[in-house]
Order: C-alpha cells, then structure tokens, then sequence
C-alpha cells in the first residue's frame, strides 16, 4: 500500500512539473532545426555596399553578409554554409516571424520598438551619421563648412529627423532631401551640395574606394546599434547566435570579424587583450 502511495505522489508531482513547463522549453529550438538541416537561412539586403551588395563577379557581400558567415562558421565549422534570402527593410520581421529565415542581418537598428517584436543579439557594430565632403568642393574641412553657416547646402536622405540632424551639424545650413542614397552622394559629386549627411560607415567605404574623391572628417554623432535579429521566444538559438558573434569580436573568430571590418571600414582593430574579458572593464 505505501508503495502504490508513493508511485502516485511521485506521479502528481511529475504531473505539476510538466505543467509549469513552458512550449518554448519543451519545443525543439531552431538551433536543433538549423542543424538538421545542414545550412542557415539568412535575411539579408543586396544594394546597401558597405553591407550588403552584389560584387563584380556577381556574389554577394559585405559586412552584414560575413556576420551571417560566422553564425555558419560556429554551426557547421563552415562559412559557406548559409543560403541568403534578398530581401527589402520592410520584410526584415515579417520575414523572422513567419519562419521564412533563421536570422536577420540587415543593417537593422535595435530600437525599442522592434524590440517588441523580434529578439535582438548583441550588437555587432555602432553606427553614426557623419559628413561626406568632396576633395573638389568648396570647404575642405568641418571647421569651414560650420563657419559657413547658411551659405552651406547640405544633401541627406528623406527623414523625418533631416534638418534637425543636419543642423545639429552645421546650424543654419540649408538642407537638400533625396529618397534614394544614390541620389545624395550625387549631390555633392556634382556640386549641388557642398556636403552629404549620411552614415559614418557609408564615408568610411567611399573614402576607402575613392580615397582621391573624398573627405573623411571621422566625427560623427548620433550613435545607434546595429544587431542581428531573430524569432521572439528562442533562448536557445539566441543565446546561440550571440555566443557566435560575442567570440567573432573578442575570442576565437576575431582574425575573421577584424579582417572583415579592415576590407568594408578601413579600420584596423586592435585584437582583444588577454587576460581580464575587455567586456567587463
């Protein structure tokens, strides 16, 4: 009798156990599905260089693309392992929640809002926007082109926060909006602006491939972070990803994130200290 006692006490206790488990828990991760399967699925662009473009030959690249390398790299010990879905901005969560791709690497900005409806990793770069200037233009550094004032015409692209952002740079300058990226660096390369305000790493990529062309003046403002996103409700393959690009940055990988930033930003990272992790100084 004592034992048939014990074998249903034990018996409701696993029972209570079970129902305090939550689905997400006792679901099988992506992390399992990706695996399974034998390659990453991956959102992305295709027309944002330094990010995500097409090259000469045809093959896609650039830093949001190599990011989704190393997630391939620490699942399978193989970059190449990872199929690329092209993508527009707007499809970047509709396409996570849907299970259409495993990641999200797209330039994407970790707001607070998104954050509602996606799962951020860490970020892997901190973006800023900056000042692009021609070396045939009329100002040749920052400092003339604020002492210019209202004379300047700056170019940027259509956004709500246009004058204001510019204007933080160089008061009462006037303020050119384009909707297309393309249409702003033209802007200064035909003198229709004496400047352009666009992202810190856009110049960067410019100023690497046309170093005759333009100025870099490396100040910028209005800080944001870029991460990778995944689906809402996943630990498992979250804290997956991260670990990924946490080793990328700062262990394992870094030969690889470090020539990876050299090739799109022009900078040479200095590699992370040994000893004490340089994350929790």
């Amino acid at each position: 009798m004592k034992k048939v006692k014990l074998l249903l006490s034990l018996l409701i206790t696993i029972t209570l156990l079970m129902t305090f488990i939550s689905p997400a828990m006792s679901a099988e991760s992506k992390l399992h599905e990706v695996l399974a399967r034998g390659y990453l699925i991956a959102g992305s662009g295709s027309t944002n260089a330094p990010w995500h473009f097409t090259d000469d030959k045809g093959q896609l690249t650039g830093f949001d693309i190599d990011m989704a390398r190393i997630v391939a790299k620490a699942l399978f010990n193989d970059p190449t392992k990872v199929k690329f879905v092209k993508q527009s901005s707007d499809a970047r969560i509709p396409n996570l929640v849907t299970g259409k791709v495993d990641v999200v690497f797209q330039f994407m900005t970790i707001t607070g809002e998104r954050a509602q409806l996606v799962d951020f990793t860490i970020p892997y770069y901190r973006e800023g926007i900056s000042v692009l200037m021609s070396t045939k233009g009329k100002y040749k550094s920052l400092e003339e082109l604020q002492k210019a004032g209202s004379k300047a015409t700056l170019a940027m692209l259509q956004n709500v926060y246009a004058d204001e952002w510019a204007h933080k740079i160089v008061p009462d300058s006037k303020v050119d909006q384009y909707d297309d990226q393309a249409l702003v660096i033209q802007a200064v390369n035909t003198k229709r602006a004496d400047a352009a305000v666009v992202d810190l790493s856009n110049i960067r990529w410019l100023v690497n491939q046309y170093p005759d062309r333009y100025l870099d003046i490396t100040q910028g403002w209005n800080p944001n972070s870029y991460g990778g996103a995944v689906r809402q409700g996943d630990q498992t393959w979250l804290n997956f990803v991260n670990t990924a690009l946490h080793e990328a940055m700062t262990g394992v990988n870094f030969e690889f994130y470090a020539a990876s930033f050299k090739k799109y930003f022009a900078v040479d990272l200095a590699p992370p200290a040994i000893g004490f992790p340089l994350e929790y100084k």
